[in-house]
C-alpha cells in the first residue's frame, strides 16, 4: 500500500472542496481512494464560529452538537454520529481566524458526492473516499485517524466463519477497512503545521464497490459496545457524587 500526502496551499472558509481538490491532485489511478480531513469538509460548508470564543460560549456549541456527553478531566467526551470523540468534534487549531470549526455536515454524503465528481474528472471507475479525523482510543496515549464518512469501497472485512491457520473457524474477527486507510493516511497527513489535507491512497488489497455506502456500515449500538459498561460506570459514580 502506497500513501502519498498533498501539499496545498491554506484552504479557507467557503472555498471551493472540489476546485482544491482538482487543483492540487493532478490525477489519480483506478483503485485509488482520495482521502480528505474533515477540516477542509467543514470549512466548505462555513461550518466555522468566527471570532473570539469564550469557554463558556465553547461549552454550549460543544453541548448543542453532541448527541450525549461527559465531562471528564481534559474535555467533554461527546457522542455524535455513531463515534465517541472529543468537544463534538470542535477545534480550534488550524484555523486562518479566532474561532471554532465545527464537524461537518453529512460526511457520508460528501464523499459520495466527490467519488462522483471525481470519477468523472479523472476517467476512472473504481475509486474511494475518506473523510478523515483524529481520535483517541481508551487507555492509549496519542490520537489516531478515523474515518467519520467514506464511499466507494466494503468499510469491513469479514472473518467470521473463516478458518484460522489452525483451522479452527473464527466467530468475531473483522477488519475494520474504513478506520484503517483513514489512519494510515493522517499518519502521513500529519496533525500540526504539515499543510497536507489531502492524500491518495493506492495498491491496497480491498473490496471496491460502486454503490454509495450507508453510514451505519461501521456502527454498533451503544448497548452492545466493548467499553458501554465503562460509561454507565462513570454516569454511576457522577451520580453517587452529587448526592
Amino acid at each position: 500500500m502506497l500513501v502519498k500526502p498533498v501539499h496545498t496551499t491554506i484552504f479557507k472558509t467557503g472555498d471551493s472542496l472540489e476546485d482544491f481538490i482538482f487543483r492540487f491532485v493532478p490525477k489519480l489511478k483506478e483503485k485509488s481512494i482520495l482521502v480528505v480531513t474533515s477540516k477542509i469538509v467543514a470549512l466548505s460548508q462555513g461550518r466555522v464560529i468566527a471570532g473570539k470564543i469564550s469557554e463558556k460560549e465553547k461549552e454550549k456549541w460543544i453541548k448543542k452538537e453532541s448527541e450525549s456527553y461527559i465531562k471528564t478531566k481534559w474535555c467533554y467526551l461527546t457522542f455524535m454520529n455513531g463515534h465517541w470523540c472529543a468537544n463534538a468534534g470542535i477545534d480550534e487549531s488550524n484555523a486562518e481566524t479566532s474561532g471554532l470549526i465545527l464537524w461537518p455536515k453529512d460526511p457520508f454524503g460528501v464523499a459520495e458526492y466527490l467519488r462522483k465528481k471525481l470519477q468523472k474528472r479523472y476517467s476512472v471507475n473504481k475509486l474511494g473516499v475518506v473523510i478523515t479525523d483524529s481520535r483517541i482510543f481508551p487507555l492509549r496515549a496519542g490520537v489516531s485517524g478515523v474515518a467519520i464518512g467514506y464511499t466507494g469501497f466494503k468499510g469491513l472485512r469479514n472473518y467470521i466463519g473463516k478458518k484460522d491457520l489452525f483451522g479452527r473457524r473464527l466467530k468475531m474477527t473483522k477488519t475494520n477497512i474504513a478506520d484503517s486507510l483513514a489512519t494510515a493516511a493522517v499518519l502521513v497527513m500529519g496533525e500540526g503545521n504539515e499543510q497536507t489535507p489531502l492524500a491518495a491512497i493506492e495498491d491496497v488489497d480491498i473490496v471496491f464497490t460502486s454503490s454509495k455506502t450507508k453510514d451505519n456500515e461501521l456502527r454498533i449500538n451503544p448497548k452492545d459496545d466493548l467499553y458501554g459498561p465503562i460509561f454507565g460506570l462513570i454516569r454511576k459514580i457522577k451520580q453517587r457524587r452529587r448526592k
